[in-house]
């Protein structure tokens, strides 16, 4: 098997891996609680939703979490912590709305600024650390 990429330059993707991580760490004020793929699955479709989603299909967005009982238990500890908030459903009564609140909304906005900043970086580092592809 050929490789596309040197070493070097495959490094450079894993300290672009660790930035990323360490930022999404500053999103929750270093509470390394929520450095987990549930939550990263979790917050991230919520931001790219945009708009409020049932809470079961919350449960859903966090797809290495197979018990619904213990996806609630991380949608649970990110409502006490303010990070989501729990609204009743106009078009239905009988289920809840999520949202992220306000603040975690503003700072998911600074980190996939941050996020998109870094890796920009990053494609200019590994394409001075040697050749590049042309293509995907």
């Amino acid at each position: 098997m050929t490789l596309r990429y040197n070493r070097q330059q495959q490094m450079e993707y894993l300290h672009y891996t660790d930035r990323i991580g360490a930022r999404w760490v500053d999103v929750f004020q270093g509470n390394t609680e929520f450095y987990s793929t549930a939550y990263w699955d979790l917050f991230t479709r919520m931001w790219r939703n945009g708009d409020p989603v049932r809470k079961t299909d919350a449960l859903g967005f966090m797809k290495g979490i197979k018990s619904a009982h213990t996806a609630g238990k991380y949608l649970d500890t990110a409502l006490a912590h303010g990070l989501l908030i729990e609204t009743v459903n106009p078009q239905d009564a009988r289920s809840k709305l999520l949202s992220l609140s306000p603040a975690m909304e503003r700072r998911l906005d600074t980190f996939f600024d941050a996020a998109v900043g870094e890796m920009s970086r990053t494609c200019r580092v590994i394409d001075e650390k040697g050749p590049s592809p042309a293509g995907p």
